[in-house]
């Protein structure tokens, strides 16, 4: 893991932040890879979905040769102080056991990983919990966040330190070769995290976006929607600043997935999304530098009620619709398994001039 623990940022301020700048993806490599796909003997666009999330890839890495063969999920690790107001079913501890359980690959993203070759690189971006845990590539900021009920979660400076990481860890990956990253977390309460930072930015009610997370009664939803609607009215945080936001409700595995998105559009590195946590990362990450969407690959439309809106927003179109729930990145894996399928179809399959049969051609 010595590759991920280097810093490759001294500075961690607002200005470095937002002095980043996102070209968009080439627009002409994504013709190419469209007019390839129309160059394959088989009914035009009938590969749906696939053939324009292909022509996105191939627009971010600049080539129609396109090779997604080594893959890694990115699992962001860390606990949040909110878990004290009762938003969850479980404690902190949780998070810890359930981070043990990804180093050894026995979680269920470790063991969905396993089965396709991809790679599992969990970090410890802030798990509260002194004693290291073996395995996970470590970079805590802080024991945990704190309980925004009662104060900001993070200070400004943690949240951009966190942002950053997530940019490092993509950057790491970039020089080991891999060619397609996906979003993974782990943290009890980050539901609550999450659908606070949306109900902020996106000026909804709490309730609409606000779900049961791992499975709350009707009185622990209520009491989750009502410490959302609390801290947003204390904060004064509708219409915020998105920094302000995120640090004052978000997390620190949110933050630093931000980073991650950020760090696929500066990087060049198409970023597969999981679930809800995912979606406002890159919410986050839009919002703070336009344009890191159109790096961005989405997996599934999960249970969480905010992910219809989230989707809107960030014009994304999920391509599995299962009611998917269990976190960790297991949704971004399971695309995995079905861009490697259409993959087989892009670069294996005869062209309509090698089978000697007129191609079809788009009607205008």
């Amino acid at each position: 893991m010595e590759c991920f623990e280097k810093r490759r940022w001294n500075k961690y301020t607002r200005e470095e932040l937002y002095s980043i700048r996102i070209e968009k993806p080439s627009e002409e490599w994504y013709e190419k890879v469209q007019k390839k796909w129309d160059s394959i003997a088989k009914p035009l666009d009938s590969m749906g979905e696939f053939e324009r999330l292909f022509a996105q890839i191939g627009a971010i890495t600049g080539t129609t040769k396109l090779d997604i063969t080594k893959k890694a999920v990115i699992i962001m690790c860390a606990d949040n102080g909110i878990v004290e107001e009762g938003v969850s079913q479980s404690g902190q501890e949780v998070t810890a056991a359930v981070a043990r359980n990804m180093v050894h690959r026995q979680s269920s993203v470790g063991k969905m990983a396993a089965v396709l070759g991809v790679d599992t690189i969990p970090v410890d971006i802030g798990i509260n919990q002194k004693d290291l845990i073996d395995g996970m590539v470590q970079r805590k900021i802080r024991y945990g966040t704190a309980n925004f009920r009662k104060e900001p979660a993070m200070t400004e400076e943690e949240t951009i330190q966190a942002i950053f990481t997530g940019i490092e860890v993509v950057a790491a990956c970039k020089e080991k070769g891999y060619q397609l990253l996906a979003t993974g977390e782990m943290g009890i309460g980050n539901t609550t995290t999450s659908s606070a930072i949306a109900t902020a930015i996106l000026d909804c009610e709490v309730a609409e976006l606000t779900g049961r997370g791992a499975g709350l009664s009707d009185s622990g939803l209520t009491k989750k929607r009502q410490v959302i609607r609390e801290a947003i009215e204390k904060y004064q945080l509708r219409g915020a600043d998105t920094l302000r936001i995120l640090s004052t409700v978000g997390g620190l595995d949110i933050a630093g997935l931000v980073g991650v998105c950020i760090g696929g559009a500066m990087y060049h590195v198409p970023i597969v999304l999981d679930g809800v946590i995912s979606l406002i990362a890159a919410l986050v990450a839009e919002k703070l530098l336009p344009g890191v969407k159109d790096y961005l690959v989405p997996s599934h439309m999960g249970k969480e009620p905010a992910i219809h809106r989230l989707t809107k927003a960030l014009d994304l179109k999920p391509v599995i619709y299962a009611g998917l729930a269990l976190g960790e990145g297991t949704g971004a894996v399971m695309m995995f398994s079905l861009l490697d399928m259409a993959m087989a179809v892009y670069q294996e399959s005869s062209t309509f001039e090698e089978i000697e049969v007129e191609q079809y051609k788009r009607v205008e």
